[in-house]
């Protein structure tokens, strides 16, 4: 089985972001995974150009309505004329989401991957509540840790197995 693993963070990010997001692109292909993402830049082209050094396919849903908006590390360039609402689309695409640090955008995506039942790893990114109780988004220390951890909760999920 194909693993669609989404990479989810802010179109700038700080250098350690930078380094995790591409490492986390790296792990992926490592492991045969497709990576999902934005398309665009920061950490959705960090973990693009991670990815395309390990020879892993990336596939980037744009929000605008042209292929040249997205980071050169991309094999595959899906403009949606979406906006921000393609973030549904990301959401929905892959089988488990990696947030790494991020802004609204990113908690965007977090909800509606929550709300979908998809399972979140996290670094150095939201923390999410809801009623008083913690751990919707998993955490991990590092990039290969995420990277596992969101392969097994992947296949959880896709066995309809709680997370």
């Amino acid at each position: 089985m194909t693993w669609y693993i989404g990479v989810i963070g802010g179109a700038e990010c700080s250098p350690e972001e930078w380094q995790l997001a591409e490492e986390v692109g790296e792990e992926i292909a490592k492991r045969g995974a497709i990576l999902i993402c934005g398309g665009r830049g920061g950490v959705m082209e960090a973990a693009s150009r991670g990815a395309r050094r390990a020879g892993g396919l990336v596939v980037g849903i744009l929000p605008g309505r042209h292929r040249k908006e997205g980071n050169p590390y991309l094999t595959v360039a899906l403009p949606t004329g979406l906006g921000d609402a393609r973030n549904a689309v990301i959401a929905c695409s892959a089988d488990a989401l990696i947030a790494v640090g991020g802004g609204y955008g990113t908690l965007s995506e977090i909800g509606l991957a929550l709300k979908m039942g998809k399972p979140v790893v996290g670094l150095a990114t939201w923390r999410v509540e809801r009623r008083g109780i913690a751990g919707d988004i998993k955490t991990a220390a590092g990039a290969r840790e995420a990277v596992e951890l969101a392969l097994r909760l992947a296949c959880q999920y896709l066995k309809g197995e709680d997370l």
